[in-house]
């Protein structure tokens, strides 16, 4: 479904949006809400890609909080993209000043614990703070009772003694039981949570939307514990704002629903960024084991007084052994030596054989049966995590240990067990231990194919929301992420075209051999002087790699010609501090890679960024873990031409390419100039088979190129923004 083919009957054309917190909406907001409403009153899952400004979350959050309401059902908004959780909140307060509604925003734990414990602790505190709660109540009605029976035997009632006799014995009782528990461990605000009124607290909460640091600081100064409350507080709630694990887990998911007093088929989720899902659940679904907690396992299994210590050990043991002996082979000449405090990869995988992790281990396990013992880690691991929970209860400990024997023996048997499964892809790295310089080992099941995760989550809710403005393919979007014949749309800039242009340069094609050449550094060094000289304001450049934006700032810092305030963005660096510190200078220009975190999600309005050039095709590393997607893929989809490099490496890079040209224009009024700089971008791509990129763009997107040569660009962009006046003063000469 696309704007051009959008319809809408007379009933929808008279449909009233009571959520709509402006005016009237745009033209494709309304055509998106109604089909929307459609998909929803059909159960269908939405896809729905529509460029910066376009008014997506609105469009979406309107219909779906309607629907929710009629059907009392609840709706969850999405992202991994903090400045979007910001936004999400501004947009649900302007709603709320339309219709009001119960909105909360939610976060992790471990950002609102007052006492900074880790989430066993605070599960065993919990429990325990409730039963301290759950005795003194039992007491105070016992000692009513014990006071009424007092009454009774005053009165000459002969059978009251007795019976006070026995009340007075459970107190005893509840007494000696109330002195242990306090004894232990247990949280003073939640405490406060179960014993005093609250209702201040809850109404304060659903008087505006409020985020999760406002909580934390309101709920601090109550001496309340605010997450506790907030999960309290979501029960039958209108509106949820939340970050993408709360979904993709499965395990948190099904807590997150039940906090929500929800069935799934009574939640609609609308998912932002949806671009980024497969990647998300890519990491949730992946599994590893560092060989420091088989390390810890091993010391924790010393001197336990079991009889299925040994298995334990065996089985333990013989994984740490195989680990170390194969990353010590899989080392090629000098490889040792560029290991640092990043993971590093080494190959173990074999294409028609288990790893050689598991061969090792194979190999060198002596033993019951692997099964049989791996079992029996598993049993003596739940016994021991047990025994750390009881210990922290009763306040022997002064924190809630982790069993490294249950966490190894759920690896190893998950290893053993989904290792040599099509979309899992066996991996060993290994990294720099910072106090010690010495390397130590991590054993991974990397996910390939996230099917499974999302899939079953979009199944089991009443229907999902996907928006982005970079969704399609749509085809390919549906089949990656389990969708059954969703809804689609796509809207693009309603903005003027005029205020536009977006240019792709004939430079050559920048593979790693071109990219080297010194001829083509020097056209490139160019560009980018001509670029930024006649841009009217600042300049985002994206570059394939860290690597590569480092080579060219140092070339332009070194070029004479350059006046500008040039900026690097390094890895590491938080995005908001990069966006800040560039948007704070005039006419300068910022350096960085295309996979950074100023690609997407990071807003650059008016001069903070006109003009926008990419350098290159950014491909993302082939690395080993890129090549197990892709043949993942081939092998899943094995009636599709390049399937694996189409749906890893094609759609993902081009995806981002979008999103980095999305930078800018970024409201009606705004111009400004893109630039794809790269013959693969051009209409001479069409010859190069699966390397020309130019047809994987949106039509009306292809039809905006205008194929230029290097030399030209500054006389293109001189003529565009003259033509809207943006120079302060005479325009640069080229």
């Amino acid at each position: 479904m696309s704007h051009a083919d959008d319809s809408r009957d007379e009933a929808d054309a008279g449909r009233t949006w009571r959520f709509f917190p402006y005016d009237e909406p745009y033209p494709n907001q309304e055509a998106a809400m109604s089909g929307i409403a459609d998909a929803l009153d059909e159960e269908r899952n939405v896809l729905l890609e529509g460029a910066t400004g376009t008014g997506k979350t609105i469009s979406a959050l309107v219909p779906a909080l309607q629907y929710a309401r009629e059907r009392d059902k609840t709706v969850v908004i999405t992202t991994n993209v903090h400045q979007q959780m910001r936004q999400f909140v501004e947009d649900a307060r302007q709603i709320t000043r339309t219709e009001p509604i119960r909105a909360v925003v939610f976060r992790g734990k471990s950002s609102m614990c007052h006492i900074d414990v880790g989430f066993q602790e605070c599960q065993t505190l919990r429990d325990t703070t409730r039963s301290i709660v759950e005795k003194e109540s039992d007491k105070s009605e016992l000692s009513e009772q014990a006071d009424l029976l007092l009454d009774q035997m005053r009165d000459g009632d002969s059978n009251a003694a007795d019976a006070r006799s026995a009340v007075t014995d459970e107190l005893d009782r509840l007494d000696e039981e109330l002195d242990e528990l306090q004894e232990g461990n247990y949280c003073d605000h939640y405490y406060n949570n179960l014993t005093r009124n609250t209702d201040e607290f809850f109404q304060w909460l659903f008087d505006d939307v409020r985020t999760p640091d406002e909580i934390f600081e309101y709920a601090g100064t109550q001496n309340f514990c605010g997450y506790e409350l907030l999960k309290e507080g979501m029960e039958g709630i209108d509106l949820v704002v939340c970050n993408y694990h709360h979904l993709l887990d499965p395990m948190i998911r099904e807590q997150f629903f039940r906090w929500l007093d929800r069935d799934p088929e009574d939640i609609i989720t609308v998912f932002d960024e949806a671009h980024n899902i497969e990647g998300a659940a890519r990491d949730h679904a992946s599994r590893a084991l560092t060989e420091n907690t088989l390390e810890s396992a091993m010391n924790e299994l010393e001197g336990v007084e079991d009889s299925r210590a040994e298995s334990a050990r065996n089985v333990v043991g013989s994984f740490l052994d195989a680990l170390r002996e194969s990353y010590d082979e899989a080392f090629g000449f000098g490889e040792r030596e560029q290991v640092g405090e990043n993971w590093y990869d080494l190959s173990i995988a074999n294409k028609n054989r288990r790893d050689d992790l598991t061969l090792t281990f194979l190999q060198s396990y002596e033993g019951r049966g692997i099964d049989v013992e791996v079992e029996l880690a598993l049993q003596l691991g739940k016994r021991l995590d047990e025994q750390y929970e009881e210990e922290y209860k009763n306040g022997d400990a002064t924190t809630r240990k982790e069993c490294q024997t249950l966490q190894a023996a759920n690896f190893i048997a998950d290893w053993i067990e989904m290792g040599g499964e099509l979309g899992r892809h066996p991996m060993l790295s290994v990294r720099r231990d910072g106090g010690t310089e010495e390397i130590y080992g991590r054993a991974e099941l990397y996910t390939c194919i996230p099917h499974d995760v999302t899939s079953e989550l979009f199944e089991e809710v009443h229907a999902s929301i996907l928006m982005s403005a970079t969704l399609r393919p749509f085809d390919v979007t549906e089949e990656t992420l389990g969708l059954d014949d969703p809804v689609t749309m796509a809207y693009g800039l309603e903005y003027p075209e005029e205020n536009r242009r977006t240019f792709a340069i004939s430079l050559p094609a920048l593979f790693s051999s071109e990219r080297d050449d010194t001829g083509t550094q020097e056209t490139i060094e160019q560009l980018l002087i001509d670029t930024a000289r006649f841009t009217p304001g600042n300049t985002l450049v994206f570059f394939p790699s860290y690597a590569e934006a480092e080579r060219y700032h140092e070339r332009l810092r070194a070029n004479p010609q350059v006046d500008h305030t040039l900026f690097l963005d390094e890895p590491g660096v938080r995005a908001e501090e990069a966006r800040q510190e560039f948007v704070g200078k005039d006419d300068a220009v910022l350096l960085t890679s295309l996979w950074g975190t100023l690609a997407e999600g990071v807003s650059f309005d008016g001069d903070d960024a006109r003009t926008v050039l990419v350098v290159g095709v950014p491909y993302p590393h082939l690395s080993e873990r890129m090549e197990a997607v892709q043949d993942a893929y081939d092998r899943i989809y094995r009636g599709k031409r390049d399937a694996g490099w189409r749906y890893a490496v094609e759609i993902p890079t081009i995806r981002k390419t979008r999103q980095a040209l999305g930078r800018v224009i970024r409201a009606p009024d705004d111009y400004g100039v893109r630039i794809l700089a790269d013959k693969r971008y051009t209409r001479e791509s069409s010859s190069m088979g699966k390397y020309g990129v130019r047809g994987s763009f949106p039509v009306e997107e292809r039809s905006e190129m205008v194929d230029i040569t290097p030399k030209k660009l500054k006389f293109a962009m001189l003529n565009f923004y003259n033509d809207h006046d943006a120079y302060d003063g005479d325009p640069p000469r080229p």
